[in-house]
């Protein structure tokens, strides 16, 4: 190394001259989402084309370190290849240079395995070979699964516009119970796309047989005539005991594919899923905190069901006929118009749809027979309103024993959930609520409106012709 050339004076002979020291600057990280790319690719010519299929995690930063950062690289940029046909994974990691910035370098090995296991694979050579080596993985997987009958479609299946996507004849749903059949590992193979896609997720027990995995597969013939089975998408069911000689059925998680979402297939899905259902005759079927998209499609295919169930019919009608009666928002006491303890056992009895989404279907129900809308939407939105009301902060505002809690919330600082606990034992939601009135009724018409949009939206998809 050349010596550094010395100065013609010494600048501790001058006063007027100081040495100036000079500071590194602090290693400020660069976020995953921002140096991540994640592509699903189905066979080896699309690995390394970046026109293939790139997926978009829900929270790529939570499944780095605490803060979501990575420290210690300049120019840092991670491709993640996974495989649709077996899920292995390969990451390509380029960067220009790393030095320790004060936060340490970050172990990228380690980070990756920490998101994707081991389905991570350590060469790109051995990547690609799993396409051909592992060309039957699923079909071999669901070999030891059992086929269900799916008895409420069409013969096709449509896309979110209606577009036909495929012919239900190329599809089947395969049931596997966990610990009983290969669905275990298969699921291990899952795991970095569940953590990936569904938000808040977390790996169920594969060691506990009450689970079950159904897999929706579609047949596909390639380029030599073999048939390949393609895995679109799956749920993930529990099974819980229901006294004295029934069970209960609950969705845990269902990830329909990014590459095939918006074509039906998860509509698809929860109609075989009903279909086991009712055929088991287990007590009822529920979805885990389903987010709101799987949850209209989840009110819409319920809403078809029980717009042809007899047995509701005449509550409905005359829950209507009340409602049709006027002015009922000018009234001091607005009737909450619910279904009849009748009505609710009998839907779930028969279509196993448990009370909370049936009141949720409900209000669509009345919302469909007013004719013509615009002439009682005044009196439905205050049925809304009132029964909202009377949910979130109770009939009594004033009721003694109720406490509302100041709660942080990220996403909107006016609207914010507690549940209590009344002293009859029953839950109770809280919104919490500025002490002044006018603030209070602002933040509780914010939650009606939603309320109505979301009851329009199901209806306008269940009936485009109503407005």
């Amino acid at each position: 190394m050349g010596q550094k050339q010395q100065l013609a004076a010494d600048p501790v002979a001058d006063p007027k001259k100081r040495r100036r020291v000079g500071f590194s600057n602090a290693d400020a990280g660069v976020e995953a989402k921002d140096c991540i790319q994640i592509y699903l690719v189905s066979s080896k010519e699309e690995v390394g084309d970046s026109s293939s299929f790139r997926i978009e995690p829900v929270d790529l930063n939570s499944l780095f370190e605490e803060d979501g950062k990575i420290y210690g690289y300049q120019g840092l940029k991670i491709t993640v290849w996974v495989s649709s046909v077996s899920f292995h994974a390969y990451a390509d990691i380029s960067f220009q240079s790393s030095s320790d910035g004060g936060k340490g370098i970050t172990d990228l090995k380690s980070a990756l395995k920490n998101v994707f296991a081991e389905t991570l694979v350590e060469s790109k050579e051995e990547f690609l070979q799993t396409f051909s080596t592992q060309s039957n993985f699923i079909r071999s997987i669901v070999s030891g699964g059992e086929v269900l009958q799916q008895t409420t479609s069409n013969g096709h299946v449509r896309g979110s516009d209606s577009h036909i996507e495929a012919t239900t004849s190329n599809l089947e749903v395969v049931r596997m119970v966990i610990g009983n059949t290969a669905a275990g590992p298969l699921y291990g193979q899952l795991i970095p796309l569940v953590l990936l896609l569904v938000d808040g997720s977390s790996p169920i027990d594969v060691t506990d047989p009450s689970w079950e995995l159904y897999l929706l597969i579609q047949k596909k013939s390639d380029q030599e005539g073999d048939v390949r089975s393609v895995l679109l998408g799956f749920a993930a069911l529990y099974r819980f005991y229901h006294y004295p000689d029934s069970s209960r059925l609950r969705i845990s998680q269902i990830l329909v594919l990014p590459p095939y979402q918006h074509k039906g297939y998860g509509r698809y899905l929860l109609e075989v899923l009903n279909d086991v259902a009712i055929s088991e005759d287990v007590y009822d079927l529920t979805i885990e905190e389903p987010l709101d998209y799987l949850q209209h499609v989840r009110t819409c295919i319920d809403i078809r069901r029980l717009l042809v169930f007899e047995p509701i019919k005449e509550a409905v009608d005359e829950a209507i006929s009340h409602l049709k009666q006027g002015k009922l928002s000018k009234k001091v006491q607005i009737p909450r118009l619910t279904p009849p303890p009748s009505a609710v056992e009998e839907v779930r009895k028969s279509l196993k749809i448990n009370k909370k989404q049936f009141l949720q279907c409900w209000e669509v129900l009345i919302f469909l027979g007013l004719d013509p809308i615009d002439k009682y939407i005044e009196d439905f939105v205050a049925i809304i309103s009132n029964r909202m009301k009377e949910d979130i902060i109770g009939k009594d505002s004033g009721t003694t024993g109720k406490q509302v809690i100041q709660v942080p919330n990220d996403y909107d600082e006016d609207v914010s959930f507690v549940m209590l606990r009344s002293q009859s034992g029953e839950a109770t939601c809280n919104v919490q609520m500025d002490e002044n009135q006018a603030s209070q009724e602002e933040q509780l018409q914010k939650l009606v409106d939603e309320r109505v949009k979301q009851i329009k939206l199901v209806a306008a998809k269940v009936s485009p012709h109503h407005v």
